[in-house]
């Protein structure tokens, strides 16, 4: 496994994660690869949207109410038809299309930053 080069902790400041929680999820039939449509509640930030390549570890069922962990601070990414407005941060698998959503162990307000 290759480190990536190192950075400053200014650099990692710049990074706006925070705690939100996903209220709705959507199959993403115009994505290349199998996708969700996610919608996901920041509190103070609003509701954000994002798509997200999850679908082979979660069911769209068990995601509504799940709070995760979000980049909220990069453009706007249009994919297919849809703008991605945050990144939704997760572990690759073996299989890289295995992706473990990151969450916090126990329930935070929804907009909380990440530091």
């Amino acid at each position: 496994m290759n480190l990536k080069p190192e950075i400053s902790l200014p650099d990692f400041e710049k990074l706006d994660i925070r705690c939100g929680t996903i209220i709705s999820v959507n199959d993403f039939e115009k994505a290349r690869n199998p996708s969700y449509q996610l919608e996901i509640d920041f509190g103070d930030l609003g509701i954000r949207k994002s798509a997200a390549q999850i679908t082979s570890l979660y069911s769209r069922e068990e995601l509504v109410g799940k709070q995760i962990l979000a980049v909220v601070n990069f453009p706007k990414k249009q994919i297919a038809n849809f703008f991605s407005e945050c990144l939704v941060l997760g572990v690759y698998g073996e299989d890289s299309k295995d992706v473990t959503l990151l969450s916090p162990s126990l329930p935070v307000k929804n907009g909380l930053h990440v530091g």
